[in-house]
């Protein structure tokens, strides 16, 4: 990280999950097109860790991003997700050249399906249950904003059927560790991922392997080509 890099923040953010006859389905929150970060974008809920979360992990940032997904879920929604239910899907870190940096655990977790959505109108404008899989189409069509690594967890999890297929898969995979860095190519905004072939030089028109997401006009569209096994696809 160079000298003049904002650190990057503790946060986290938990991708709440229910079954029904769609399919299974997420739960995704429109933030205050005002808010400058992520205004007007579909998220999961979450935010960054406080002090209390981390005392009550006993200082372990971990647990505590656990606790802090947890809390900002009850805040933000009104639901509560299990502690003990709550699986770690990745972590990301924001670019080194934003403003505004985080450093965020992506936690899924099952909710009861007949729990009441309660936003608070502020900072949170809309919500909505939406299948998986529904929710990837509408991004990929231009109808839901999302940031990349909302999109990309929807894509990775619209392999399952079921909260229990979920939750199952899931266990016996390691979490993805993500560090995007910032680019561009034939005019376009790209995020590039490790086994890009311009990752380390942040030039995205060096030929070669294509590990990015590409921001094509209102949506996002991931591209993992030629790239090492060592750098597998974010989309198991």
């Amino acid at each position: 990280m160079t000298a003049d890099a904002v650190k990057a923040r503790p946060a986290s953010t938990v991708v709440l999950l229910r079954d029904s006859d769609n399919g299974m389905e997420t739960l995704l929150l429109k933030r205050n097109k005002a808010l400058m970060f992520a205004g007007g974008l579909w998220v999961f809920p979450g935010g960054a860790i406080d002090p209390e979360d981390l005392a009550a992990a006993g200082g372990d940032e971990r647990a505590a991003s656990r606790i802090a997904a947890a809390r900002e879920a009850q805040e933000e929604s009104g639901l509560q997700p299990n502690l003990e239910e709550m699986l770690q899907l990745s972590h990301w870190t924001t670019p080194i050249v934003e403003p505004k940096r985080f450093s965020t655990w992506i936690y899924a977790a099952p909710v009861a399906s007949d729990d009441e959505v309660c936003i608070d109108g502020s900072e949170i404008h809309d919500s909505r249950w939406i299948s998986v899989r529904d929710a990837v189409q509408g991004h990929e069509k231009g109808e839901l904003g999302m940031m990349p690594p909302t999109y990309l967890t929807l894509c990775d999890l619209a392999r399952y059927g079921s909260v229990a297929q979920m939750l199952a898969g899931e266990a016996q995979r390691q979490p993805d560790e993500v560090f995007p860095v910032f680019g561009e190519a034939d005019g376009e905004i790209i995020v590039m991922f490790r086994g890009d072939a311009g990752y380390d030089s942040a030039d995205g028109s060096v030929s070669g392997a294509r590990h990015r997401a590409v921001l094509r006009g209102q949506y996002w569209q991931y591209v993992h080509e030629e790239v090492a096994e060592k750098y597998p696809s974010f989309i198991h």
